[in-house]
């Protein structure tokens, strides 16, 4: 598998001013892979720590900030010594020990010569408010689902990719009924990473959808697990409403989909803990089409989308046959997988 982050992972490898890295993103989005990859890529060896499962670290952090003590314990549990020159190390989900990520301030400051990258769920960013956050002391690189660029690499279309790429229309006509039927089949089955293996492996749309379910039957979990109880049931309610939401002829969120009377105030805290998280999108309205939009926004109408294609379409429900009746795949719900997978594809731009 291929992901258009290495680019930007050898780049911060090579820069000079390097500080420790934080890749963000939703859960299973593909950050340990990466991650790890990256170090067989690039690096002699590389250390890879997972703080939520490595209990012998959770005070790794507690004592001090010591960076010449943290390496020496590194070190003893590995039974490896840590060379910064050639060594890539990673710590998984540092948000899960104490000090964790003021650990980075640390090693930005007083060890810049160790190359260590950081995955974090936008959901364990959301965990751990009181965390300081060190402003100028790492670099960031936000982590979405595979681009529809990336799903062709996949599948072995490199030439495709590359025409795409390069923007050869011309020579695009060519692959004009190919490419609507990759389009299609990418819009179905997503771009989260597990999900696009399954495809790859068995080209087999049940395998997919089983594999979608698994990962939305996670977040539900996730929710009970790290959301204040009171936001639970609003999170799961938000969530749950968004295939409803993009049915409907009004182009904006409708808070009276979620139950009769709701109002703003009372669901604001669950949608802001989605957006958090990584596992929405949202799009704001603008009142004019001028530059810089920003400035134009309406910020009381919007959408709200989920982080990847094919996840709405298994939450949705949607059969395998809109996959062969004519454009139906691309006007269902009001053309709203069809606004999904646009609104994806800029997020990797």
């Amino acid at each position: 598998m291929e992901r258009t982050a290495f680019k930007q992972l050898t780049e911060w490898k090579n820069a000079s001013d390097r500080k420790p890295l934080i890749i963000k993103g939703a859960r299973q989005i593909g950050k340990t892979w990466l991650m790890r990859e990256f170090g067989k890529r690039c690096f002699a060896n590389t250390i890879y720590i997972n703080f939520e499962y490595e209990r012998r670290f959770t005070n790794l952090f507690v004592e001090n900030f010591d960076i010449q003590r943290i390496i020496s314990t590194i070190e003893l549990f590995y039974g490896k010594k840590i060379n910064p020159a050639d060594t890539l190390i990673i710590f998984d989900e540092i948000p899960a020990v104490q000090g964790g990520l003021t650990s980075l301030k640390y090693f930005c400051e007083n060890a810049p010569q160790y190359a260590i990258v950081a995955a974090v769920s936008l959901l364990g960013i959301a965990m751990h408010q009181n965390q300081s956050f060190l402003v100028g002391k790492v670099n960031f690189l936000d982590l979405h689902p595979m681009s529809f660029g990336e799903f062709l690499l996949a599948l072995g279309k490199d030439l495709m990719y590359n025409t795409l790429v390069q923007n050869q229309w011309d020579l695009l006509e060519t692959f004009h009924d190919e490419l609507i039927r990759l389009v299609k089949t990418y819009m179905v089955v997503g771009g989260m990473p597990e999900v696009v293996q399954k495809w790859v492996d068995t080209q087999d749309f049940f395998a997919v959808r089983d594999k979608q379910n698994d990962i939305l039957n996670s977040y539900h979990a996730d929710f009970s697990k790290h959301i204040p109880d009171l936001q639970i049931p609003r999170v799961s309610m938000v969530w749950d409403s968004l295939p409803a939401q993009l049915s409907k002829e009004n182009k904006k969120f409708i808070y009276g989909v979620l139950r009769e009377g709701a109002r703003a105030k009372n669901f604001e805290l669950a949608i802001m803990w989605l957006i958090n998280c990584g596992l929405v999108l949202k799009s704001q309205r603008i009142n004019t089409p001028k530059l810089p939009l920003k400035a134009y926004q309406d910020m009381s109408v919007f959408k709200l989308y989920m982080v990847d294609t094919g996840l709405l379409c298994a939450a949705s429900g949607l059969g395998f046959d809109t996959m062969v009746d004519g454009n139906r795949l691309f006007t269902e719900f009001k053309g709203a997988i069809t606004e999904q997978f646009v609104m994806q594809e800029n997020l990797q731009r």
